[in-house]
């Protein structure tokens, strides 16, 4: 059986989140990381996708985030998100009207590397929206 370890999911609107878990998979920028307890001390940016989470009850939540910075230590891990709602709260209205917005940010964009950044942005927006149609 799995330890548990401290979880929070906090957006600028409110705290999501705050319990006891066994496991959280989050959507790293470098990739998906599972994060358990006694994990090493890291620190990460994360991009648009799923945060799955497992209770200590057993029971799975999954929540939509579009950005931010997870810091894992080994008794906890806290994700502070740019936003974040429960999936079950997210439709594909609300994706596609993020991407159109981002794609006019992406059509105003001067620079190589503001472009490049919004257009993986765009990327990430169009897969989340596929993930969250099939469910």
């Amino acid at each position: 059986m799995a330890d548990n370890f401290n979880f929070e999911l906090v957006s600028p609107e409110r705290l999501l989140l705050s319990e006891m878990v066994t496991e959280v998979v989050i959507p790293a920028t470098e990739g998906e990381m599972t994060v358990m307890a006694h994990h090493a001390p890291t620190m990460t940016t994360i991009k648009p996708g799923i945060v799955s989470v497992r209770s200590a009850s057993g029971s799975k939540q999954d929540y939509v985030v579009f950005g931010g910075f997870a810091d894992i230590l080994p008794t906890g891990c806290t994700l502070l998100a740019e936003s974040a709602v429960p999936v079950e709260e997210i439709n594909k209205d609300e994706l596609t009207r993020r991407i159109e917005a981002a794609q006019k940010d992406l059509d105003d964009a001067e620079h190589h590397e503001h472009k490049s950044k919004l257009e993986q942005f765009i990327l990430e927006l169009t897969h989340l929206r596929g993930v969250v149609e099939q469910d």
